[in-house]
């Protein structure tokens, strides 16, 4: 990495709507035509040239959590009724119900039409190909707070109370690896590469597993929870990725020493003044945004130093979400949503 040599580009408002009550989860469509957008009132939305559907009005039950499967043909959400809904191509096709269960974690397998699925202390897996749950998973110690496959697909990871439990889709009857913690896994995440797997903790504590490595790397002095984590798909001069993670207003940056013994290096950025609610890396870049309750979004050029601040909200930001830039869109985007419903998208400015 070389701080001094890359320009943080510029970003200007490119879109602004508004949605009826707080914006709970964003995701971009793997191609990146489409933006969905979820809201406490129970809206599903999806955005599109500036266009906006609407997939479901306002139920008053909040939708927590929302995905696109790898080919982006199937839209699937989650929330506080128990419905896991599945849209193809704008279309409502399946409705799982699991009232009274609260459904606030869904992930799709990246190399397939697979959606995992938090249900209390259990995950299940729906394959879109049969319509079916194909298995349950059971967590045991805790209800689910993390799921997310590895980018090849072959193993699911799930987080709770004393860790992290990894499954290999191969062969689900065969016992998961345990990351064990001694605390409550709060935000978990495999790195883009899938070498790493990173788990933040109750405790305040970080604990990095490295894939066929026994020994994780575990970082402490943190001032609260771990919330958020972020890995980058950009990786430094090592071949490592860099790890953002998020505690309270502070964000601390770990990067692999060359030197084994030191394992990870941190910075800490501080800018925000009140709690992070979101941070993401731009894809293929060190570019670092992060989205707080104080009304900020901030860009970390080099994820060292605020190059930009972002606004617009009437009290904070609650999510954000990086366009994809994989499909030759131009120029690349950054959307966030607001604690009371706003919806805004802003595009990098071209020289």
């Amino acid at each position: 990495m070389n701080p001094t040599t890359n320009k943080s580009p510029e970003f200007t408002a490119y879109y602004s709507g508004q949605l009826a009550d707080y914006v709970t989860s964003l995701t971009w469509s793997n191609q990146g035509e489409k933006l969905a957008a979820t809201s406490a009132a129970g809206e599903v939305i999806l955005w599109e040239n500036s266009e906006i559907t609407t997939l479901q009005t306002a139920t008053n039950k909040s939708v927590d959590c929302v995905a696109f499967s790898a080919d982006s043909k199937y839209l699937a959400v989650g929330g506080q009724d128990g419905k896991v809904k599945i849209w193809r191509e704008n279309q409502l096709i399946t409705t799982l119900e699991n009232a009274p269960a609260w459904v606030d974690k869904l992930a799709w397998n990246h190399t397939n039409n697979q959606l995992a699925f938090s249900l209390g202390r259990y995950v299940q897996v729906w394959d879109a190909y049969t319509s079916e749950i194909i298995i349950t998973l059971n967590f045991e110690n805790s209800s689910i707070l993390g799921i997310d496959w590895r980018k090849d697909g072959q193993y699911l990871a799930i987080s709770g109370y004393q860790g992290v439990k990894i499954w290999n889709t191969q062969d689900w009857d065969e016992e998961p690896y345990i990351l064990a913690t001694t605390t409550v896994s709060v935000a978990m995440a495999w790195s883009p590469d899938g070498k790493y797997l990173a788990s933040g903790n109750m405790d305040r504590s970080i604990t990095v597993l490295e894939w066929g490595n026994p020994d994780p790397w575990v970082m402490r002095g943190f001032p609260g929870k771990i919330r958020q984590l972020a890995w980058s798909e950009a990786t430094t001069a090592v071949g490592a990725p860099l790890l953002a993670s998020s505690s309270v207003e502070g964000v601390v940056v770990w990067e692999k020493s060359e030197d084994e013994s030191l394992g990870w290096e941190s910075r800490i950025l501080t800018n925000h003044v009140d709690i992070i609610n979101a941070i993401a890396f731009a894809p293929s870049s060190f570019l670092l945004a992060s989205a707080a309750a104080d009304g900020w979004l901030c860009l970390w050029n080099q994820a060292t130093e605020v190059s930009q601040i972002l606004t617009g909200v009437h009290a904070g930001f609650s999510t954000l979400a990086w366009h994809p830039s994989r499909s030759g869109v131009s120029p690349p985007l950054i959307a966030a949503g607001g604690e009371q419903g706003e919806l805004l998208i802003w595009s990098k400015t071209t020289d």
